[in-house]
């Protein structure tokens, strides 16, 4: 433990450069990899030689005290002892450790941290010492996992890094426990990732090499492969296919059997009711007690396997073996017992492989005990784990010898495919989902963290500060923003980056300029980095913004929050990111009245609250124009299950619509209603202004937005921009219980939609009690002679529309600002609604570039209406 927190705290000093995030950080996992394997290979080997000297221990012991009270009670003892430590310090460090490895890298909340690991360490080895059959290799794996995410949660990374190095801890582990440096790499992409990307491949070569390395340098003193299975030489000839092919069929079933007895066992257990260091215990009880009565060699387990593999034909031997390493594996693994399948599953491998060459021996004579022996390692290896390119190349690299490659292939393949047949899916999962965990096949696992780039997320409009402003003045500005940070420009380019934090020092004395105080050369990200590399960014340095730069020049800005809110958007299915993945909305409900209209009027309906009025005001418009009224309800779904499959209530959808209805036959218009299933809002409204042909569009609006970069929001922006019929958002005033609509101000602005906005006056004034206009045009300071023709015209054509009992009042006054001038005006006259019409030329322009609309909308407590023109094609 020592040395690593010593060469963690050496690895955080390499901070990488901060122009170059791609490749740096290649080189950093690179380092972190070597070190994981270095620790991961330490770890193995003390597990080997701690379980092996506990082991010999308990061994001699028999020869001093009887058999029958040694076994079962070290076996019962130290079963408990593990058992309470795992339930008491890391449940997480029960069982195998792979399925829970799996979840974590699923991005499941299973804790993986170096008290696990530790846990795991020593549980692990007092359970193999004191006689259980499971193996170390799958504890040696989430060791490796453990530390690995250790190392990662004390030096800040992203996601997907921290995912990677995991893997590659436990594809370590598994190489130091093997001594197989590429199979571990190769299960790591066969089980664990099942990801060939370039960093997957590095991380795991490099972790997967050093552990292997140091694993046999401290293990056995020699980098030679597995010295006692290399004294014996493998056979094989053509003739001999078709029995390897018949053993592969043999496994393939005692697989499966085994597959189902191990669920079993695990289910039988769980019947009991008992807590973990009782099942332990039990455990250690029953498989001593077997033990003692079988002959002297079979109380050490170390040995069996090359025992199987090198000795003499003995057929009897190896059914005995195979049947009570079977039995002993399903009581040992059931129970929760720290200890892994790899060690067992060679073994009953090897028993079946020596089994089957005795056969053919005495028939044909012309095999080899040992290339059976050794092909059936690999073998039940593929059958149980369900991973044949990795059980082919452990056993080779045991081994070390070409002419084993070809029946080791057949045996491994073959065996596989029939395990498959009777028993899909992985063993892990399995286990992953008796525990509640169900993994989803080919879901992405990161989502938007590798999906997205910054330039997806980022904030467009960013308030900088100039590197030659007083910090007199910077002070001023953070006192009327309420950003805690600001990026420094000097000639439209990014010199710097200033903070709250810097200005405590000197507020004493506030001389000076903002280049003096700020922090130089800021971190910054590439629009075309991804979430997760600012996410790795901004917890390597601690920081909570990052400006977004493109050759030097500032194009935007990414904050903690930006990431939080893409990924809420993300799964609550409310962005229009991915929406070239989604499927078309599904219509569940809809009505139709006679087609009998001039056109169509589409009125939104989500807040139960404010639908009364608002299609009190759209039939108003209906009936004016002579158009039918087209009431739409949404239900949104998962992005995961489809708008035409996926069940939906809605009592709730059809009462709103009932009322619209009724409203309808009050104003005696045409009414259409439909619910819509739709994984995006926005695509549905927009897909039902086409397949409907809608002339008008008219919905509500909160009056804010908490989405950054939006104006209105997601739906609202999108429908102002994309919709091509005309445009009618609403955001109704806060007096909620007591709307009045008398008294109305109509901002004129000279835009090519000021007409529009005229045009639907006599509608809506119908809801107010003798309602009062006001014409109304803002001047500048520098208007000596304004130009009031606009208004004099609209006066005109609204005289003509509106009975004389309307009073229409032209106006105007001066303003620094047009927003803040309307919204003194509003507050100060107390008018009832505004009207304002935008268009991509006029205020809609200036709404993208500032934000008029909404400053208005927002600033005032008054019913707030804006109009956009129709979109020609």
């Amino acid at each position: 433990m020592l040395l690593s927190q010593y060469l963690i705290r050496k690895l955080r000093n390499l901070r990488p450069p901060r122009q170059s995030l791609a490749i740096s950080s290649a080189g950093y996992a690179n380092a972190e990899a070597a070190i994981i394997g270095i620790v991961a290979a330490l770890s193995a080997v003390l597990l080997k030689q701690g379980s092996g000297w506990l082991g010999t221990w308990r061994v001699q012991t028999t020869y001093l005290l009887p058999t029958w009270l040694v076994l079962p009670g070290i076996g019962m003892c130290f079963g408990f002892l593990a058992g309470w430590l795992v339930q008491r310090l890391a449940p997480e460090a029960s069982g195998s450790g792979i399925p829970q490895v799996k979840a974590t890298l699923a991005n499941f909340p299973i804790n993986l941290s170096w008290r696990v690991a530790a846990v795991k360490l020593l549980s692990a080895m007092m359970t193999l010492g004191a006689g259980s059959t499971l193996g170390r290799q799958g504890p040696t794996l989430q060791v490796g996992a453990g530390l690995a995410a250790g190392m990662s949660d004390l030096v800040p990374t992203s996601p997907e890094h921290r995912r990677q190095m995991i893997a590659a801890g436990a594809g370590a582990g598994l190489s130091a426990a093997f001594n197989a440096p590429i199979a571990g790499v190769l299960f790591i992409i066969e089980e664990l990732l099942k990801d060939l990307s370039g960093l997957t491949l590095g991380t795991a070569i490099i972790a997967c090499f050093i552990g292997g390395v140091i694993s046999r340098w401290l293990g056995g003193g020699s980098l030679q492969l597995n010295l006692e299975l290399m004294k014996y030489s493998s056979q094989f000839s053509l003739a001999e296919i078709p029995i390897f092919l018949l053993l592969g069929v043999i496994i393939g079933l005692f697989g499966a059997v085994f597959h189902h007895g191990l669920i079993f066992s695990i289910q039988t257990y769980r019947k009991l009711h008992i807590s973990l260091p009782f099942r332990v215990a039990l455990a250690g009880l029953v498989s001593g007690l077997i033990v003692a009565l079988l002959p002297e060699y079979y109380r050490n387990n170390a040995g069996l396997r090359e025992y199987m593999i090198a000795s003499d034909p003995n057929l009897l031997l190896a059914i005995i073996t195979f049947i009570t390493q079977f039995i002993l594996t399903l009581i040992a693994f059931g129970s929760g017992a720290p200890g892994g399948l790899f060690a067992p599953s060679l073994i009953l491998g090897s028993c079946l492989g020596h089994i089957v060459g005795v056969c053919e021996s005495q028939l044909w004579g012309f095999g080899s005990l040992t290339t059976y022996a050794l092909a059936g390692m690999g073998g039940f290896f593929s059958a149980v784990s369900k991973v044949p390119i990795t059980a082919i190349v452990i056993v080779f690299e045991m081994k070390t010898d070409f002419n084993l490659v070809l029946p080791l292939m057949i045996v491994s393949v073959t065996s596989y495919l029939v395990a498959d047949q009777i028993v899909p899916g992985s063993l892990y999962d399995k286990i992953l989902n008796l525990n509640g965990i169900q993994l989803q096949k080919d879901a992405p696992i990161d989502g938007i963290l590798t999906q997205l780039t910054a330039k997806d997320v980022m904030q467009c409009r960013v308030e900088t500060l100039d590197a030659e402003m007083s910090i007199k003045e910077s002070i001023q500005a953070f006192s009327d923003s309420h950003h805690r940070g600001f990026p420094v420009v000097e000639k439209n380019k990014l010199v710097g980056i200033i903070t709250q934090s810097d200005l405590p020092n000197i507020y004493v004395s506030n001389h000076g300029l903002v280049k003096e105080i700020m922090t130089p050369k800021p971190v910054t990200v590439q629009p075309s980095q991804t979430l997760g590399d600012v996410l790795y960014l901004l917890d390597r340095y601690q920081i909570s913004r990052l400006p977004v730069v493109e050759k030097q020049k500032l194009i935007g800005i990414i904050t903690r929050a930006d990431i939080i809110r893409a990924e809420a958007d993300h799964l609550n299915c409310k962005n229009g990111v991915f929406s070239s993945q989604l499927e078309p909305s599904y219509v569940v409900y809809q009505t139709r009245s006679p087609s009998i209209g001039r056109g169509r009027l589409l009125v939104t309906l989500a807040n139960p609250e404010t639908a009364e009025t608002l299609l009190k005001m759209a039939a108003s418009i209906a009936r004016d124009r002579h158009y039918e009224l087209e009431c739409l309800q949404i239900i949104l779904v998962s992005r995961h299950s489809s708008p035409s499959e996926t069940k939906v209530i809605t009592t709730n959808s059809r009462r709103l619509l009932r009322k619209a209805e009724v409203l309808a036959k009050k104003f005696n218009i045409p009414i259409h209603t439909q619910i819509r299933v739709t994984h995006d809002v926005t695509q549905a409204i927009l897909e039902t202004i086409k397949e409907r042909h809608i002339d008008i569009i008219f919905m509500g609006w909160k009056g804010n937005t908490f989405t950054t970069g939006r104006i209105f929001g997601t739906v609202v922006d999108t429908i102002i921009r994309q919709a091509r019929c005309y445009v009618i958002v609403v955001k109704l005033g806060n007096y909620s219980e007591n709307l009045r609509f008398d008294r109305w101000l109509v901002p004129m602005g000279g835009g090519p939609n000021a007409p529009i906005a005229i045009k639907l006056l006599p509608s809506l004034i119908t809801l107010g009690n003798n309602p009062k206009i006001c014409l109304t045009k803002v001047l500048t300071p520098l208007d000596s002679q304004p130009n009031l023709q606009v208004l004099e015209a609209s006066s005109k054509k609204l005289m003509r529309d509106l009975s004389s009992e309307n009073k229409i009042i032209l106006s105007t006054f001066k303003a620094n600002s047009v927003a803040e001038g309307i919204i003194n005006l509003v507050r100060r006259k107390r008018y009832d609604v505004v009207v304002l019409g935008a268009s991509r030329e006029g205020l809609l322009q200036q709404a993208i570039q500032g934000n008029i609309p909404e400053t208005i909308a927002s600033g005032v407590d008054s019913t707030v209406i804006l109009v956009r023109g129709r979109i020609d094609s």
